[in-house]
């Protein structure tokens, strides 16, 4: 494959080549109908591509020289946009000089390609500068009639992903372009390819296939690393020394002598600055114990390859580029699926900083690393400021390196307060720096944002901290009118977002200014490219169906988040019906969107179209298998599928849909721990089951119970579900005691089962117990079976106290005084009934054991009869339950 960019600035030489000027020159000679979208422009490159291939019979000469061509416009493109330094060549030269038609115009020819560039209604930053050249780059390696081989695929792969990246939302006609070509090149299995292909994966979501192609090119590279812990200092004030999360790494030698990873990328060694954190409790960098001294770690040594449990974790030695790209991606796999947990950018951390404080033989992979660290540092109070300034100096490097290289954006700017080329922090000199071919060399497995992403991530920032007007200066001089309508939004100025949103999109009726004035009425007549999400924002702010609709037809019925918010918007009003139509048809338009298939399952339970429901889920959990709500929800679906079937439904499929109900809520559990109301869906699909999944049961029941004993006791235990549980591991046992021999080593996973019951009843359940009698009869039976008949008895006891401290039972008035006292008879029966079978037994082992259990039981038994029946004569005198204790009480007697 060839290099990614010349070292010898040839670029301009080969874009300058008698091929590129017989393409160009073809497409201003027939570039007419810019104002209206049509393909002309692109049209002719096509026509004049074929030509010349086919005048080369297809040979590889011609196939390479019009991928040399593509690949070359994309890597100065992305020099001139996202790495730096400033082109020395102007690409203007190549394309306008030959504009022959006095109806072309630069501004023309570039609106034209902001609408080639559209896809799905998805557009192109507006200003994006030397569009022209990702333009001719992107369909330069489509063309359908090249060569498929390896290098095609890989720079249009590199193209299509770039273009994904320049657009402000994923698109699904890019996403199916981009698979389609991962799949063609899945034979080319470099680890470069798979550290590229897991930065394509973080893009669309799908952090699994990530995680397993960093896992694939490190083995590849055999490449050491592991997230350990080793004793040191955080703070400037800590004594004890605490273990510390770090990152323990080293280059396999081989690959840093038989690849260009480090020594051909060895320059002057330049690395952009690094902020320094200036804070007056946190040190610097952790203040490691020396490795002779580490005797703790939070991964024993042991367990470390010889290789990295040797490493001093201060002074560790440089990694190769690729080496670092893992682990730089593997933080940014991290940081997109749990962007807010603390635990886990706790965890994120150490693997940028192995990158800075190891540093890095490549000028861009350090940058990406101070990104990379810059970002995770955001959310923390301590770090929050570096972090910003961190992303500002970023930001200030790239303007300076790129600023004649952005002229469209400079140019576009003049009444701006703050010159664009000017830095907040002091410039960087010279040895800061590094050459294009040095930057440009690992672009592909980095993934670094273009220059006015990243301004425009460094005005999020400066918003989370507050510096609205900081931020607002950003967003106005790089012409994010969306951005800053959404910025006066989010600080309760509705007024100001409308106005401005208005006047992209509509005329102004009157002379009065954008801060005064919110008069505008007719839409203008060239709508910008990014119309479809301003007319959904203002749809947002105004609350309007219409602006929505509007936002859907000028995108062509092809901008899904249009339908995405129309179908918000009937949710909301209960308009079940059209929410789902309108979710369905943003599904057309973009199908791997994880959130609508949700919101439409959703929908669907709501309209109890059960099967639709569990279909919409079941494409939500393709796209996202770690979304544990869609597992809950896809539970629920087969359940109410199998209950709504009736009577026509066999019991076997009805078994089949309870399991599967219950394989989904399990995945949800694993996935969402905390959430108590999986763990009561998953108890009650449980119990369903046949034969039930016991262990399954009790583990739900113990979770239950630890989220939610606390502030609701006995009210957590599903006793209905215990009651049936213990009566199955009583005929359990009862049919193993009864069986032959043979089934003796069957029972063993039975005495298992029976413990982690008994562990709950007796350590979880009991201690919460108060006045639930069913819960006491539970723990009774229990004990008897487990031949504990003094334990029993006093279980019984409580459960005849809990019911005889319910006020009421004794009054004649009401139906609930009825049931209580029906209650308090039963539960008075219940204990005579265990004074009789087990008072004459022989206490279990412990204190007083052999003696009886009760040698009184009879006087306590009459006891008992009397007192409810004294309580209760006045008023329950002739209810069946007085009756029925009376001559309880008269046998006893007679006894």
């Amino acid at each position: 494959m060839p290099e990614d960019s010349p070292k010898d600035g040839s670029s301009s030489n080969i874009l300058q080549s008698n091929t590129t000027r017989r393409l160009l020159d073809a497409a201003s000679e027939n570039a007419v109908g810019f104002s209206d979208g049509k393909s002309s422009w692109a049209d002719a490159i096509f026509t004049q591509a074929q030509s010349f291939f086919d005048e080369e019979n297809g040979s590889a000469y011609a196939n390479e020289e019009i991928i040399s061509i593509g690949r070359l416009a994309l890597q100065s493109f992305l020099q001139a946009n996202v790495t730096g330094p400033r082109l020395d060549w102007d690409p203007e030269d190549l394309f306008y000089p030959r504009l022959g038609s006095s109806l072309v115009t630069k501004e023309s020819l570039q609106s034209h390609l902001r609408l080639y560039l559209n896809v799905d209604g998805e557009s192109v930053y507006r200003l994006l500068p030397y569009i022209e050249l990702f333009a001719f780059s992107k369909h330069l390696l489509n063309l359908p009639f090249l060569e498929q081989s390896n290098d095609l695929l890989r720079w249009r792969l590199r193209a299509n992903t770039w273009h994904q990246r320049l657009l402000s939302e994923i698109t699904a006609s890019l996403q199916n372009d981009i698979y389609r070509d991962i799949q063609l090149l899945r034979e080319d299995v470099s680890a470069e390819v798979l550290i590229e292909r897991a930065n394509i994966h973080i893009l669309h979501g799908q952090d699994v296939k990530a995680r397993n192609d960093l896992e694939r090119a490190t083995r590849q590279r055999h490449f050491k690393y592991a997230l350990t812990g080793r004793m040191g200092k955080r703070t400037q004030f800590q004594v004890k020394e605490l273990s510390q999360l770090v990152v323990l790494a080293k280059t396999n030698t081989d690959f840093e002598r038989n690849e260009d990873d480090l020594a051909s990328n060895r320059t002057n060694g330049s690395v952009p600055s690094a902020v320094q954190l200036n804070d007056d409790t946190l040190l610097e960098g952790i203040l490691f114990r020396s490795t002779a001294e580490q005797t703790d770690t939070l991964v024993a040594d042991e367990d470390l390859p010889a290789s990295l449990a040797s490493l001093n974790p201060a002074e560790q030695p440089i990694l190769g580029p690729l080496d670092s790209a893992i682990l730089l991606s593997t933080a940014s796999s991290i940081i997109s699926t749990s962007p807010q947990d603390e635990l886990t950018r706790e965890q994120t951390v150490p693997y940028a900083d192995r990158v800075i404080t190891g540093g890095s033989s490549n000028w861009q992979v350090y940058t990406q690393a101070l990104l990379v660290r810059s970002r995770i540092e955001g959310y923390r109070s301590r770090t929050a400021e570096r972090g910003v300034l961190q992303l500002q100096a970023l930001v200030d490097q790239v303007i300076a390196d790129t600023a004649s290289s952005n002229a469209a954006i400079e140019q576009e700017t003049t009444n701006s307060d703050r010159d664009p080329t000017s830095t907040f922090l002091p410039r960087p000199n010279a040895a800061e720096s590094a050459p294009a071919h040095e930057r440009l060399r690992y672009i592909h497995v980095l993934a670094t944002p273009p220059r006015w992403k990243l301004e425009a991530e460094l005005a999020d920032r400066w918003v989370s901290l507050g510096a609205l007007r900081t931020a607002l200066e950003i967003y106005e001089r790089l012409q994010m009118w969306a951005e800053v309508a959404l910025c006066w939004a989010a600080n309760d100025r509705e007024d100001k977002a409308k106005s401005i949103i208005r006047q992209q999109l509509y005329n102004q009726e009157d002379s009065g200014s954008p801060e005064t004035s919110d008069s505008f009425n007719l839409e203008k007549q060239v709508l910008p490219a990014d119309a479809p999400r301003l007319f959904c924002i203002l749809g947002d702010l105004e609350k309007s169906e219409t602006l929505y609709e509007r936002a859907w037809e000028v995108s062509n019925r092809r901008y899904a988040r249009a339908q995405r918010s129309l179908g918000k918007w009937f949710l909301a009003k209960g308009d079940f019906t059209n929410a789902d139509r309108a979710y369905e048809q943003s599904l057309t338009i973009n199908p791997q969107n994880q959130g609508t298939w949700f919101a439409l399952g959703c929908v669907r339970l709501q309209l109890e179209a059960w099967q639709a429901a569990a279909d919409a889920f079941s494409r939500a959990i393709q796209i996202d298998d770690k979304d544990a709500e869609s597992w809950s929800n896809l539970a629920i679906a087969l359940l109410k599928l199998s209950d709504s079937a009736g009577q026509e439904m066999a019991s076997e499929e009805r078994q089949k849909r309870a399991r599967e109900s219950f394989v989904a809520l399990k995945q949800a559990a694993i996935l969402k721990r905390d959430s108590f109301r999986i763990w009561q869906n998953l108890l009650s699909i449980a119990i369903k089951i046949e034969p039930p999944p016991y262990s399954d049961i009790i583990v739900a029941q113990t979770r239950l119970i630890d989220l939610l004993g606390a502030k609701e006791g006995e009210q957590c235990v599903d006793v209905a579900v215990m009651e049936a549980l213990l009566a199955d591991l009583i005929r359990m046992d009862q049919g193993t005691n009864s069986a032959s021999e043979s089934a003796t080593n069957e029972s063993a996973p039975r005495k298992g089962l029976e413990k982690m019951f008994i562990d709950l009843v007796q350590k979880k359940i009991t201690p919460l117990i108060t006045s639930s009698r069913r819960l006491w009869l539970l723990t009774a039976k229990l004990a008897i079976h487990l031949q504990k008949p003094q334990a029993a008895l006093t279980a019984y006891e409580k459960a005849w106290r809990s019911q005889l401290n319910k006020p009421g039972w004794d009054s004649a008035v009401g139906k609930e005084s009825r049931a209580l006292w029906e209650d308090v008879a039963e539960s008075t029966i219940d204990l005579i009934d265990a004074y009789e079978s087990l008072g004459e037994q022989k206490r279990e082992a412990g204190m007083g054991e052999g003696e009886l259990v009760a040698k009184d039981w009879r006087f306590k038994a009459r006891s008992a009869a009397r007192s409810v029946l004294a309580r209760a004569k006045d008023s329950r005198e002739d209810e069946e339950g007085y009756e029925l204790l009376s001559a309880k009480l008269k046998k006893l007697k007679a006894g």
